[in-house]
């Protein structure tokens, strides 16, 4: 019997870590090697309930969950040592045509602070509802808009007039 949850789990893990990590990127505003630690800590945590969590209406949603607060637990808990950098890695698999694009939107991530990045990924990356963005946030529906018409406004601040040179014409 575990050895087929175990089969499940393994195969749930692998068709969902290139997604998780590339949500996870955006997070982290391109830091790769902590959207890799985040990964693997939402990894850990789903297979040790992998029981429950496979028996949900939807894992995947779950898993986006676990890594929002991984992500966000992170944050709170950061050493006072690390520093953020204004320089980024490439990213494997960006295609080279719009890597200034990326780098420009990841800096401008960068810039927000953790929840109000978090509110952007999951409305706007992961396409979630307003509703389902406050569940995953444990605020109420208000708290989301709020913090998505700020965090917005914020973005457009710090890009201005940056985004139209990427954009074509």
């Amino acid at each position: 019997m575990w050895l087929g949850r175990a089969d499940d789990y393994a195969e749930f893990a692998g068709a969902r870590a290139g997604h998780l990590y590339r949500s996870a990127c955006l997070l982290t505003a391109g830091d790769t090697h902590l959207a890799e630690d985040l990964v693997q800590e939402t990894l850990g945590r789903l297979y040790v309930h992998w029981g429950r969590v496979s028996r949900a209406e939807n894992p995947a949603a779950y898993a986006q969950t676990v890594l929002t607060r991984t992500f966000l637990a992170h944050r709170r808990r950061r050493s006072s040592g690390e520093r953020a950098m204004d320089v980024f890695p490439d990213l494997p698999g960006a295609a080279d045509g719009d890597a200034p694009l990326r780098l420009t939107l990841l800096a401008a991530l960068a810039r927000l602070p953790a929840k109000d990045r978090a509110v952007i990924v999951l409305r706007y990356w992961e396409d979630r509802s307003v509703e389902q963005t406050a569940d995953v946030l444990h605020v109420s529906s208000a708290a989301v808009r709020t913090r998505c018409s700020r965090a917005l406004g914020r973005l457009r601040e710090l890009l201005g007039e940056d985004l139209a040179e990427y954009a074509s014409p």
